[in-house]
């Protein structure tokens, strides 16, 4: 892990900050605003770039850890999300829909990193990346219909129109690249320079979305720390249901390690595009998707070293 990749959340931060900060004192939103759903396409397509569908024969090795897996993220995490926000953010739909879409939409991409740092399985962790793509990219619309109740307050057609933008198209040219370039070295040159393009499009896009919300920040503030409650609660929760779901289902150690980082991790750059394609007149969703990740990856990495120590009698 490199240190640029060590310190992501740190620059996500730094990024939010300064966007922030020109937003609030420049008169650049609506330019910075046409800047967001491009650089999270572009990211999106890259980290798409990084799959290859042959991972998914590791899921033979891995079956228990990938039934726990699904079971972990697609049925108790969206009960639990609707728990929290519904209990928490009742009075504070966006940041309810927020939330919802943060936590419904398992991680595609940092996730294997921090599989890696804590030593766990990581022919398994590679095999429900393409797993967890697409069943999130089938399942989101449901989730956000039937839990965001009256605060989702959108059709299925224009839900369906982002999901294919967001999530289809991207994952479309990525394929199409892959198969094009395959087995040559402009596949393995296309491969790496998407690889390093990830995190600077990503902090490009929540510079762009500060920016372009800044005013909305600064005066939804106190709302925005309302978020923090419930992304503690599911951050300290959802490893403690990983490890007991591991311990029942008589994992193996280092695929106990992946269950809590498949479980734990959550694809923010994809849920912040959806909330910015699906939402446009709604900047409140978007701008609390950008929190998750402030608190999340600082968790991620504090996971990673507690999970692979041996407990010693």
């Amino acid at each position: 892990m490199s240190v640029l990749e060590r310190l992501q959340s740190v620059f996500v931060a730094l990024a939010a900050l300064l966007g922030l900060a020109a937003g609030i004192a420049l008169p650049i939103g609506a330019a910075v605003g046409s800047i967001v759903l491009p650089a999270l396409l572009l990211m999106i397509t890259a980290v798409f770039l990084q799959m290859d569908a042959a991972q998914v024969r590791a899921a033979r090795d891995t079956k228990k850890l990938v039934a726990v897996s699904l079971v972990i993220n697609f049925m108790w995490t969206p009960l639990f999300a609707w728990m929290l926000g519904a209990g928490l953010l009742g009075g504070a739909p966006d940041l309810r829909i927020g939330l919802l879409l943060l936590l419904v939409t398992p991680c595609t991409d940092w996730y294997l990193v921090f599989t890696a740092l804590a030593r766990g399985h990581l022919g398994g962790a590679a095999a429900l990346l393409p797993i967890n793509l697409v069943l999130q990219l089938l399942l989101l619309p449901v989730y956000v219909l039937l839990l965001g109740g009256e605060a989702a307050m959108i059709g299925v057609g224009p839900l369906f129109e982002a999901i294919v933008l967001v999530l289809a198209a991207p994952l479309v040219v990525a394929v199409v690249l892959r198969w094009l370039t395959a087995g040559s070295a402009r596949g393995r040159t296309l491969t790496n320079s998407a690889s390093r393009a990830i995190l600077p499009l990503l902090y490009l896009a929540v510079f762009a979305m500060f920016a372009w919300q800044g005013r909305v920040v600064a005066d939804h503030g106190g709302e925005l720390l309302l978020l923090l409650i419930p992304l503690g609660l599911f951050f300290v929760v959802t490893p403690l249901i990983a490890r007991m779901a591991g311990s029942l289902s008589a994992l193996p150690d280092d695929q106990r390690v992946t269950l809590t980082m498949t479980t734990v991790a959550r694809n923010s750059p994809i849920a912040l595009a959806l909330a910015v394609a699906a939402f446009p007149d709604r900047p409140l969703i978007a701008v609390a998707l950008v929190i998750g990740p402030l608190v999340e990856l600082p968790v991620l990495a504090l996971l990673s070293q507690l999970v692979r120590r041996p407990v010693r009698a």
